[in-house]
């Protein structure tokens, strides 16, 4: 297995690209998570043109992206992830998240404690609770 490319960012925020030559898959994908000590406690997929506003993980987050592409806005700089990738953002860092594309994207979620814990720092849109609530009306 080749080593993976990780690149680390002044503000904290680790990058670790997909190592392998396979295509990664959801339990590949939750497997490399747990290797980095985080508990996984979703697996979300977002619609094509999403955009989750600015917000805060209370503690350290991991995403380990399964298909797609999405971009992580924070405010020094943007950072996107693709199939394979995970991404590790220290808490408290502040960001939004934007799928620039016509594709859907899916992405495991964890934190050190297993629990999700988010500070808002703009109206919430995008959010798990407001997709569902989305959801919720569609169907009635």
């Amino acid at each position: 297995m080749p080593a993976a490319r990780i690149a680390t960012y002044p503000n904290g925020v680790k990058l670790i690209k997909w190592p392998h030559r396979e295509a990664p898959t959801a339990e590949s994908v939750a497997a490399a998570m747990t290797e980095h000590g985080y508990k996984v406690y979703d697996l979300q997929t977002v619609a094509p043109w999403f955009e989750r506003s600015r917000h805060a993980h209370d503690e350290p987050e991991i995403r380990g992206a399964v298909n797609g592409v999405i971009t992580f806005h924070f405010d020094e700089y943007p950072v996107t992830i693709e199939a394979g990738d995970i991404l590790l953002i220290p808490g408290g860092i502040a960001h939004e998240v934007i799928t620039h594309n016509g594709h859907t994207f899916s992405a495991y979620k964890g934190s050190l404690s297993g629990e999700r814990k988010v500070t808002e720092h703009a109206d919430g849109s995008g959010s798990v609770e407001d997709i569902a609530r989305k959801q919720a009306r569609a169907h009635q």
